[in-house]
């Protein structure tokens, strides 16, 4: 959620950065609903502090006028707090949906704005006609999407053989790789309830997103990182314990695969996958920081296995709801082209305002909104894609990189 004392002091100014993220959102009622609400508030305490005055002076002798101004007090009281209940409800849903403010230095529009910051390592050439990974799985016997629409539905995958071990292999890497970086392991739970991913900033705004079981008030994480977000909810930290820095393997879970059309098959879009999340808690002056060594742990996996990619800083409104500032980081797949397999993003004290996550400089000295950071590093999927892709043979065998080859799965 966003700082309502910005606002409410510099109203024209936040309504046009939040314009710049989300230009179909309605700051203006957000701003006029804070006004009723709080104009409520007021006219409700009144009432109850009259009220109150009226039952002490009823205290010596209740007169008729007494009996008559309480009743009407308490109906109108009662009149007001209905309104109150109700305007609570519309604000807070208008509240939950607004997007975090952008940065000041991100590019303005859509995706078509996106600014290509750096390019690395080159795009592998080929003297036979390459094959896509569809082909190269299928024929390799690494991955089943019959058997796996037959057990689930469309969307899904069965990994096979040596598909599995390079599963395993890449998640052994990347969680090593993030370690050395400085990222503490974390395994979480896979199920969390509503408040988890209210905090996170899933809902309500992506709540048909995301998989709901019926019998239980759980859902499947969409990613680590809500549940990373949840570890420390209701937590102040102490200014030296700050940045905590943590990494997570999951399982995700999304109902938004769809269809997207040939060029988007495969494990390009799948609804369940593997992948690997960086976090970090710091304190707001270090948030820049924070995020530069985010994307270059990201960047170094792809550096390491030898892949083409580029980072993008992306424009407002192709960044995430909960996203001031963000950087893609899109692997090259040689039949496709690129495509992202991390999103690195500084939330500021978006989800922090949520989650209640605070830290101290000292004690006895007032709270502060941590900022929280976010990546992945790395969406495996994709990853696999664009291995299989890089490093087909003539004979249409994959090469795997040395660096994969010291996880004894090999």
């Amino acid at each position: 959620m966003i700082d309502l004392a910005l606002l409410r002091e510099q109203p024209e100014k936040i309504i046009k950065l939040l314009a710049i993220k989300e230009p179909s959102y309605d700051a203006h009622k957000l701003l006029q609903k804070d006004e009723q609400l709080r104009s409520l508030r007021s006219e409700a305490e009144e009432l109850r502090h009259k009220k109150n005055q009226l039952a002490k002076q009823a205290q010596g002798g209740i007169t008729p006028a007494i009996r008559e101004e309480s009743i009407a007090v308490g109906s109108q009281l009662k009149k007001v707090e209905t309104a109150l209940e109700q305007c609570q409800v519309e604000f807070n849903e208008l509240y939950l949906r607004c997007p975090n403010i952008p940065a000041s230095d991100i590019p303005l529009g859509g995706k078509e704005s996106n600014k290509v910051v750096k390019e690395a390592g080159s795009k592998p050439e080929f003297k036979f006609t390459p094959k896509n990974h569809v082909e190269l799985g299928e024929s390799l016997g690494w991955f089943d999407f019959a058997k796996a629409a037959k057990m689930a539905g469309s969307n899904f995958v069965l990994y096979k053989g040596d598909g599995v071990k390079l599963i395993y292999a890449l998640s052994m890497f990347m969680l090593k790789h993030n370690q050395e970086h400085g990222y503490n392991l974390i395994l979480p739970p896979y199920l969390v309830n509503e408040e988890s991913l209210t905090v996170a900033s899933n809902f309500p705004k992506f709540k048909d997103q995301v998989y709901a079981t019926k019998e239980d008030p759980y859902f499947l994480i969409p990613t680590a990182e809500v549940s990373l977000t949840n570890l420390y909810r209701d937590h102040i930290f102490e200014a030296k314990e700050l940045p905590v820095n943590l990494t997570a393997w999951t399982s995700c879970f999304r109902r938004e695969a769809g269809s997207y059309g040939a060029t988007e098959r495969g494990l390009i879009r799948i609804h369940q996958f593997e992948k690997a999340e960086i976090y970090t808690f710091c304190k707001p002056e270090d948030g820049e920081k924070e995020l530069n060594r985010i994307v270059a742990c990201a960047e170094g996996l792809l550096q390491k296995l030898g892949l083409h990619y580029r980072v993008s800083l992306l424009a407002g409104q192709d960044c995430s709801f909960a996203s001031a500032k963000t950087f893609d980081i899109e692997v090259w797949i040689p039949s496709q082209g690129y495509y992202e397999v991390s999103s690195c993003s500084n939330c500021t004290d978006f989800q922090a305002r949520r989650g209640m996550i605070r830290y101290r400089e000292a004690v006895g000295e007032k709270t502060k909104l941590v900022y929280t950071l976010n990546g992945s590093s790395l969406a495996i999927p994709r990853l696999m894609v664009a291995l299989m892709e890089t490093y087909q043979q003539p004979d249409g065998t994959i090469r795997i990189p040395d660096v994969l080859k010291n996880y004894g799965v090999w």
